[in-house]
């Protein structure tokens, strides 16, 4: 069990199906919160804890309609909405200039607008049925460097840190709202993205914990934020990173 306890309070998890989310999803369980999560379809196994099992809705995070509707029935499921986590996002691999309006419109639609509207709904709900109530938006180190291949998800990812600030000054002291500053991490979706288990672990070796993040890591960095222990934390973005990525040019240097 958990040190941090949410006995009788609610989390929301966008995206918590799978991945980083289902991780966050199974932290929370463990803590004893009632836990609520979404994705566009049912997986066909929910994650669960000690015989305790989330409550689904099948959403998608970018239609405003199908999101009042996550809120209203966690609100019904649960009565409160304590936590919200926006973790749902990601991006195929485009090169900028082949990119179409479409897809740049896709791409930030999911990692940006979708977690501001949500917050927005989320606050409301909030302010009538919670305490301490946390908004934790899962940003990534792509908002901070340059994300070839990846460029409007990392544009996204730089304005959702923003929106995260913004929010804290806000909605201060009611809501609070902080950022995770994910890095790689090992999920499903990582081992086609990198290459199978060889091409992580080659990566796995130039980075400094020698290991890539798991689903566990971040889940225990959200329940952190989200505890009584983070009273006084907003705004902030945390770094769950491992140390971050060494810069190419020591890999250019040891070349020469």
């Amino acid at each position: 069990m958990s040190a941090l306890q949410f006995h009788g309070k609610t989390a929301l998890i966008t995206g918590g199906s799978r991945g980083i989310g289902k991780g966050i999803a199974e932290q929370f369980l463990n803590a004893g919160a009632n836990v609520i999560i979404c994705a566009r379809e049912k997986p066909a196994v929910l994650p669960s804890i000690s015989g305790r099992s989330v409550l689904f809705q099948a959403t998608d995070v970018r239609d405003p309609e199908s999101t009042q509707s996550l809120i209203d029935f966690t609100l019904t499921e649960t009565g409160q909405l304590d936590v919200l986590i926006n973790n749902a996002g990601g991006s195929p691999e485009v090169d900028a200039k082949k990119a179409s309006p479409r897809f740049t419109f896709s791409i930030i639609t999911l990692n940006l607008i979708a977690p501001a509207v949500l917050c927005q709904q989320a606050y409301k709900a909030m302010v009538d049925t919670a305490e301490n109530a946390s908004i934790i938006n899962i940003a990534s180190i792509s908002a901070g460097r340059p994300s070839p291949g990846t460029a409007a998800y990392g544009a996204a990812k730089a304005g959702l840190v923003n929106l995260t600030q913004s929010l804290a000054q806000e909605w201060a002291p009611v809501v609070r709202v902080n950022a995770i500053i994910a890095g790689m991490a090992k999920t499903e979706a990582a081992f086609k993205h990198y290459g199978g288990a060889e091409g992580i672990t080659k990566i796995e070796e130039h980075l400094p914990m020698k290991r890539m993040a798991a689903a566990d890591d971040i889940g225990k960095a959200c329940l952190y934020l989200a505890s009584d222990d983070a009273a006084y934390i907003s705004g902030a973005s945390l770094a769950v990173h491992g140390g971050g990525e060494p810069p190419s040019f020591l890999s250019l240097q040891s070349d020469t």
